[in-house]
Order: C-alpha cells, then sequence, then structure tokens
C-alpha cells in the first residue's frame, strides 16, 4: 500500500506497474491540483485591481506569481524528491497548499497577494515534479509510458484552463477571494488518493543532493522572472535591471558549479543531449504562450467584450477540450512519427490562433473567434507538451529522472512566468503608450492633470474607477481604455506569434526524424546503462 517500496539504483521498470490504474489516477489527481492554482487568478484580475487599488504590474505579479514560485523550486525540489522520497515530497505539496489558498483568499493587501501566490507556487514546486517522475520511474520506456505522460500531460495541463472556469462561477456569488479555495477540496482528495496508492520508494538516488546549485538555480530564476515582471512599472527600471544582471550573474555560477560538482543538481552532460534541451526550450514556448493568451484573454474577454467573470471563465474551455481531445492521437504520433514532427503540428496550430487574436480580436468580436483561438491553442499545445515531456524524461536515468520531470515542469513553469510577465510588460507598455496618445489627441487634453493622466495609464481598472468620478467624461474614458486595452493586446499576441515560429524554426532545425530519434534514444539508454554498471 503507502509504504511499498519498489527496487531503487537505476532498476529497470516494469512495462506497467501493479494496479496501475489507481496510481496513475493519483499522479493526475497531485499534478491537477498543481496546474489548478496556476490560472485561477486570471479571471479574478479585475476585481483584484478594484478591490486593492492595484496597479496593472501588480497584477502581472498576481498572475505570475504562482507560476514563479513553482519554476524557481522546482529543480531543487526534483533533486531533493530523487534523493529523500518522491512520494514524502509529493504529499508535503499537497499539505502545504491548503494553507496557501487561506492566505491568498483572505489577503488584505495587494503585497499580501503576491506573497501568497508564491508560497502556493513553491507548494507546488514540492509536488509537481515528483508526478511526473514517478510516472517514468514505474512505467517502462515504450508506448505504454507515452500514452501514461499523454494522459498526465493532457489532463493536468486542462486543469489550467478548468481553475477559471470555477473560478469565474464562484465570482458571480462570491469575494474575489473566494477562486484560491478552489483547490482545497482537490488537495484533499489528492492526498488521500496519494496516500493510499502510490508507492513510498521508487527507483531513488543514493547520492547527496547539490544543496549549493539548488540555491543558485532559486535565485537565478526568481530574479529573472521578477526583472521581466516589473519593468514597465513606473520607477522599477533600475531594479528591473539589476534583478536581470544578478540573474545573468547568478546563471554563470550556476554553469560553473553544475560543472565542478560531483554530484550536480542540474548535470550538464545529460542537459547537452539534444533531445532534452531542445524539447526543453520548445516546451516552455508552448506552455508559455498558452498561460499567457489566458492572461491576457481573461482581461480583454471582462474590459472589453463586458463578459462576466463566469462567461469569461467558461469562455476557454475550449482550450482543455483540445488538450485532452488529443491525448490519444499525441501519443500515437509520438511512436508513428516521432517527436519532431508531432511538435511542430502543435506549433503550427498555436501560431494559427496567435494569428486569429491578432486580426479577429476586436471591440465586437464573436465568440466564434475567442472560442477557435482557445481550442486551437489548446490542441496544439496537447500535440506539443506530450513529445516534450516524454524526451525530456527518456533521455536521462531513472536514478535522475527528476532532473528530467523538474525540466519537464519548469518548461510549463518558467515558460509560464516568463511570458505571462512579457505579456503583462507589454499589455501595460502598449495600453500606456495607446492612452497618453489618446490624451493628447483629446480636445480636453489641457484639463487633464498629471495626477488624473497617471491614474488613466496605470491600468484598466484603475482607469474605469477614475471614470466613474467624471460622469461627463464616463463614455470617452472607457472607450479610449479599451482601445489602448486592445492596443497593448496586441503587442502581446505579436509577440506570442514571434516566439512560436522561433520555438518551431528550432524544433524543425534541431530535432532529427523518427528513425534517428530512436537511434539516438536508444543510445542514451545504453550509454547509461553502462556507467551505473
Amino acid at each position: 500500500m503507502s509504504n511499498q517500496t519498489i527496487s531503487t539504483n537505476n532498476a529497470t521498470p516494469a512495462a506497467a506497474p501493479k494496479r496501475a490504474g489507481l496510481i496513475l489516477v493519483s499522479l493526475i489527481f497531485g499534478a491537477f491540483v498543481c496546474n489548478l492554482n496556476l490560472g485561477v487568478a486570471n479571471v479574478a484580475l479585475p476585481d483584484i485591481g478594484g478591490a486593492l487599488n492595484a496597479s496593472q504590474t501588480s497584477l502581472t505579479l498576481v498572475a505570475v506569481g504562482c507560476t514563479l514560485g513553482l519554476a524557481m523550486s522546482v529543480l531543487y525540489f526534483g533533486a531533493l524528491g530523487d534523493r529523500y522520497g518522491r512520494k514524502l515530497l509529493l504529499l508535503l505539496g499537497l499539505g502545504f497548499t491548503l494553507p496557501a489558498a487561506f492566505i491568498c483568499a483572505w489577503a488584505t493587501s495587494v503585497d499580501m497577494l503576491i506573497a501568497g501566490r508564491l508560497l502556493t507556487g513553491v507548494a507546488a514546486g514540492m509536488a509537481y515534479p515528483t508526478t511526473l517522475a514517478l510516472i517514468t520511474a514505474l512505467w517502462a520506456q515504450g508506448p505504454q509510458r507515452t500514452k501514461a505522460i499523454a494522459l498526465w500531460s493532457s489532463i493536468s495541463g486542462g486543469s489550467t484552463v478548468l481553475g477559471p472556469v470555477l473560478a469565474g462561477l464562484l465570482l458571480e456569488y462570491f469575494w474575489w477571494g473566494s477562486v484560491f479555495l478552489i483547490v482545497v477540496p482537490f488537495a484533499v482528495l489528492g492526498l488521500i488518493f496519494i496516500f493510499l496508492f502510490v508507492p513510498a520508494h521508487v527507483n531513488e538516488s543514493k547520492e547527496n543532493v547539490d544543496h549549493i546549485g539548488g540555491i543558485l538555480s532559486v535565485i537565478m530564476i526568481a530574479s529573472l522572472v521578477l526583472g521581466i515582471g516589473i519593468i514597465s512599472a513606473p520607477n522599477r527600471l533600475t531594479a528591473a535591471l539589476s534583478l536581470l544582471i544578478l540573474a545573468v550573474v547568478i546563471a554563470i555560477l550556476f554553469i560553473i558549479r553544475q560543472k565542478r560538482a560531483k554530484n550536480p543538481l542540474y548535470d550538464l552532460n545529460y542537459a547537452r543531449r539534444r533531445f532534452f534541451w531542445v524539447p526543453a526550450v520548445a516546451g516552455m514556448i508552448v506552455f508559455g504562450s498558452m498561460m499567457g493568451a489566458m492572461f491576457i484573454g481573461q482581461q480583454f474577454l471582462q474590459n472589453v467584450l463586458g463578459y462576466s467573470t463566469f462567461q469569461s471563465g467558461a469562455a476557454i474551455l475550449p482550450t482543455a477540450l483540445g488538450m485532452v481531445a488529443v491525448a490519444s492521437l499525441s501519443a500515437k504520433l509520438v511512436v508513428t512519427r516521432g517527436s519532431r514532427d508531432t511538435m511542430l503540428l502543435g506549433y503550427i496550430m498555436i501560431l494559427v490562433a496567435f494569428l486569429l487574436m491578432l486580426i479577429m480580436w476586436r471591440e465586437e468580436t464573436s465568440y466564434l473567434w475567442v472560442g477557435m483561438s482557445y481550442l486551437l491553442i489548446g490542441v496544439g499545445a496537447g500535440l506539443a507538451l506530450t513529445p516534450a515531456s516524454r524526451s525530456l524524461t527518456g533521455s536521462v536515468p531513472i536514478s535522475r529522472v527528476g532532473m528530467g520531470s523538474g525540466t519537464s515542469d519548469l518548461q510549463r513553469d518558467l515558460g509560464g512566468s516568463i511570458m505571462q510577465a512579457l505579456f503583462g510588460t507589454l499589455l501595460t507598455l502598449g495600453y500606456a503608450a495607446s492612452l497618453t496618445s489618446s490624451i493628447s489627441a483629446s480636445k480636453d487634453a489641457s484639463k487633464v492633470t498629471s495626477e488624473t493622466q497617471a491614474a488613466l495609464t496605470q491600468s484598466y481598472s484603475s482607469a474605469a474607477k477614475l471614470a466613474v468620478n467624471y460622469p461627463d467624461y464616463t463614455t470617452q474614458i472607457i472607450a479610449a481604455a479599451k482601445s489602448s486595452f486592445l492596443s497593448g493586446a496586441n503587442w502581446a499576441f505579436f509577440a506570442g506569434a514571434v516566439a512560436v515560429v522561433l520555438g518551431g524554426v528550432l524544433v524543425a532545425t534541431c530535432l532529427p526524424g523518427k528513425d534517428k530519434e530512436t537511434a539516438l534514444m536508444d543510445g542514451y539508454e545504453k550509454a547509461d546503462a553502462s556507467v551505473s554498471d
């Protein structure tokens, strides 16, 4: 039961473990809880902005806080799970999710809310990498593992979309903090399932953990994402540049440490493998694009199209449906066509989605184009993430699968953090530039004080709140704010399209076709077996 142990030291797993269905359901449940938390804040951002008087930059940090906490901790916790017990870390992560949810729900300031979101992400960082690591440790390389990963990827990823739907429903009846309590019953159920059905110890490492490397990885990722997130904030340029410079310096120190450490946290010998680093970067772009589009889209639907919170949450359901619908197809395509072709097909779908957003998302756009964009993103992500996760975990030995699963999670969460921060920065800059231009062109420009202009350009929520105080100009202010928000959103969508094109070029040029992929993966496995012997 909960105390069963499966052999250690790089033993070859069976094709599938005993009670495979219950174990897979339990692990998907754990990942579901972690991903559910990622998107619940997005649908509540307009309400949070009004209730806590938050700037657009602060709203970006609220949205990115959970993915930041997960991204900055996932590598370190993945290594700790490899060494001290993946199930233990999984249970701890789900346990810490509960107090983090309560902190967010009853936050009295935007800073407290950001801190709570960060803690939520750290809790997910304990739990999330262990779910994929355990799948890789329990299922042998082959079609059954690929199918298990496809189900894990699509269903747990789909929960990222389900979160805003449930959040929108709650916001119809309760206060904005209620969205952070959605995860509580799921976390409790996850704890029960995992305790009962997941083996306690599975092919774990006996090597010491590189704690120095772990701490460096946390600082490196945190400074990178925060630097991007606040670069557009007023009077924060110096702080943002300092954080980005710190990220570069720490990255250099991290690489030096990993080259010298006896048992590195992040073994660069494995990271250099083509089927490791290319899927890592490619998956980062895919998941980041999905999270960024949802982040901007939720605000667009409410601010520009006037959707209710429930309507805007339900509007992104096609993304989840798309991811789940192609789970089986993606697993088959990986086996028959290889990782490269499957990922490229996913990239094409996501690129078309961004082009639709750029061309068709306007102030009076039909939901047909909104739903179609989200559906294409879901299908594209479902196709691309399965081969990315499979390649990452399949190109490292089982004793270091925490590194592979941690990177698989990192591609999602660092990608989500960076793309949401980047999209948020572009939204802020585009919105402020457009509204400033509108004010300058107005015949009443001379009547607008510097304080009023600062409030108008801070965020859409700030402009909407200010419009109430000026009934004679309410219509003009709201119209200008909507147009400016759409302008900023287009900056973000264009950046997403460019990122997808660059990612597609990387996959097409750096990954081989199916036959050479099979030979390379077999070579990795033989090389790792000879080293362990």
